[in-house]
């Protein structure tokens, strides 16, 4: 049931399970007191409120474990069956704000959703003035139509550093997504360091700068240096996989294979059927077309593609390695002798 949306501009996204848009506005006050039970993994959340209502407003936060607090985070005791691990409720009335779930992912993102009820300026990275801090009056209870809300990004043909997807990551947090999925490995460059392939980072994380039309520029001349790429060390990480488990994300990583695998071939010329010679694409077209596939008769991609998820498996608490799998050209493996004795 959705009541009031149009009246107030009560825009949660995603949408609530159920809201019911009561009489009334909660008044943010200049000194904003919030009392919560003490458990360690409602550190983020509360941080995350505490900021954010901080940093616009100019106002005062004080942590409390008074139960006259104006926000109350409560944990329930006796599990709701119908909130699950990432449900919530929220009430908010003209004097409180309560805000409860079965676990602390259900707080997280009940946080998020009280923040959309206030001024859009709430997003602001400086004090914002002029604005009447105040929330519509509501009852809302919310849980996830679909446990694995994921997106995408692809940070080989696009290198973004660590900062950058924790970034990224914030954003995805604000809207509930709970999967982050990293494209790895592609033609483009290599971004995760293999302890016991280094090759993979000194050679397939880099390729030469180029700018333009992409499919048009000019391969790496002679003696030309590779700058322009990057890679995560197994440390870096670590670190982005416990900022998004702080914020109920799960990275998954990618590393796409058999075709899409310039950078590693590049990095090992003997790897695909026809052994040539590569750099890793700068966004050039290949003068043998779509020679970018893994030669699935060599046992040494194998021995390889073991080495590599196994310290990925080691890595990623994910349930998952996404292998990629798509757009494999199958014309030199066709005619490879390795593949034809198989």
């Amino acid at each position: 049931m959705l009541t009031g949306f149009a009246q107030d501009n009560i825009s949660i996204i995603p949408q609530p399970v159920k809201l019911v848009k009561n009489s009334g506005r909660f008044i943010l006050p200049s000194v904003i007191s919030i009392s919560a039970d003490e458990n360690p993994e409602l550190k983020t959340a509360l941080a995350d409120l505490s900021n954010r209502l901080t940093i616009p407003t100019g106002y005062h936060v004080n942590m409390t474990n008074s139960g006259s607090a104006v926000i109350r985070i409560i944990l329930n005791k006796t599990t709701d069956p119908q909130l699950g691990k990432e449900g919530y409720q929220l009430s908010v009335t003209p004097k409180k704000v309560i805000i409860t779930a079965n676990q602390p992912a259900g707080i997280f993102y009940g946080v998020q959703s009280f923040l959309q009820l206030l001024p859009p300026q709430i997003e602001s990275s400086s004090v914002a003035t002029g604005v009447s801090w105040t929330a519509p009056c509501v009852s809302i209870t919310d849980y996830p139509r679909f446990g694995w809300r994921g997106l995408m990004l692809d940070v080989s043909r696009h290198f973004f550093t660590k900062e950058e997807v924790k970034n990224y990551m914030v954003q995805m947090a604000r809207y509930k997504y709970n999967v982050l999925h990293l494209h790895l490995s592609d033609d483009q460059g290599w971004r995760i360091e293999i302890k016991s392939i280094p090759q993979l980072t000194s050679i397939g994380a880099w390729r030469v700068k180029r700018s333009g039309l992409w499919g048009e520029f000019l391969p790496a001349l002679a003696n030309e240096k590779a700058t322009d790429g990057g890679f995560y060390t197994q440390d870096d990480m670590r670190e982005m996989i416990q900022y998004a488990k702080d914020r109920n994300i799960t990275i998954l990583p990618e590393i796409d294979v058999p075709a899409h695998s310039l950078a590693l071939i590049a990095s090992f010329q003997n790897l695909s059927c026809t052994q040539l010679p590569y750099s890793v694409n700068a966004g050039f077209r290949s003068p043998v077309r779509d020679d970018n596939a893994l030669c699935i008769g060599n046992d040494s991609v194998f021995t390889m593609l073991d080495k590599i998820f196994t310290e990925l498996a080691a890595l990623f608490p994910s349930e998952y390695i996404h292998v990629g799998g798509d757009e494999a050209f199958k014309g030199f493996w066709a005619d490879c002798p390795s593949i034809l004795k198989m």
